[in-house]
């Protein structure tokens, strides 16, 4: 199932986005509908009947999250270019819920930083409350699958000697545009691209800590929430964003996530 959740003409909604006889769906599919949800997406989701065409409601982030969770330098390559050793475990921080933002919205430039990068990624969406799970079963807490862009101000991370401040402005984690649940992770495609460029490629099999390494590292410290968001890691190639550009990520069998870049007015 491919869940979103959209501004409708009848207000905010979580949706099952469904295409034509089963085909793959794109943000701009005439012939795609979003059928609105009861409550939540959680568990067996039961519909209200009230349907819309995709084109005809603005998709926002697919999830509201109560905390993001990030796991940084989760790629050899990506620890390499940041001068660093890559981790023997993994190494998490945190992103403020109100950092997140949907498709189309823009990422806003604080005027206090003077690099502002992308790092495209995989995002994990969690489906049920979970402590203490071990990696074996962590795909039974997994609701499903995602796009993240883990904007950083990459000149106060290095300032601050840690992240809360240069990964946690408004506007610095863009999901979306969907969630994916049937999907296996395990070797996908990750590309970013800023104004049409390709900066970023990789693929999910070169991670140093697979999905269940993670959860299991993670819910060792941390009570997980249904929606809750993992951050996976971004590979290389990470660079600055510039006011009036665009960067877009895609994962495969997941889609694109793409968003303005402005300053802040």
């Amino acid at each position: 199932m491919r869940l979103g959740r959209v501004a409708s003409p009848d207000g905010v909604a979580f949706v099952s986005i469904e295409g034509v006889d089963g085909e793959a769906v794109t943000a701009g599919d005439s012939e795609a509908i979003a059928r609105e949800i009861a409550e939540h997406p959680f568990g067996t989701p039961t519909f209200t009947g009230r349907q819309w065409k995709l084109q005809d409601v603005r998709l926002l982030a697919p999830i509201l999250a109560s905390k993001v969770i990030c796991v940084g330098k989760n790629y050899a390559a990506h620890a390499a270019e940041m001068g660093g050793e890559a981790p023997v475990d993994p190494v998490i921080f945190m992103k403020p819920s109100t950092s997140i933002v949907g498709p189309g919205a823009p990422i806003v430039l604080p005027p206090s930083s003077s690099q502002v990068d992308y790092e495209g990624e995989l995002a994990v969406v969690i489906g049920r409350p979970c402590k203490d799970v071990p990696a074996a079963r962590a795909r039974d807490v997994i609701l499903g699958y995602t796009v993240a862009n883990d904007v950083t101000a990459r000149d106060h991370q290095r300032h601050d000697g840690q992240w809360t401040r240069g990964k946690g402005y408004d506007t610095f984690c863009p999901l979306g545009p969907w969630i994916e649940t049937r999907l296996d992770p395990a070797d996908l495609e990750i590309v970013t691209e800023l104004d049409g460029e390709v900066r970023q490629r990789s693929r999910t099999s070169l991670f140093l800590h697979d999905i269940p390494e993670m959860i299991e590292w993670i819910s060792a410290v941390m009570t997980l929430l249904p929606g809750d968001v993992i951050l996976t890691g971004t590979p290389e190639g990470v660079g600055p964003m510039k006011d009036g550009q665009t960067v877009s990520v895609t994962v495969s069998g997941i889609g694109t996530l793409t968003n303005p870049v402005a300053a802040k007015r």
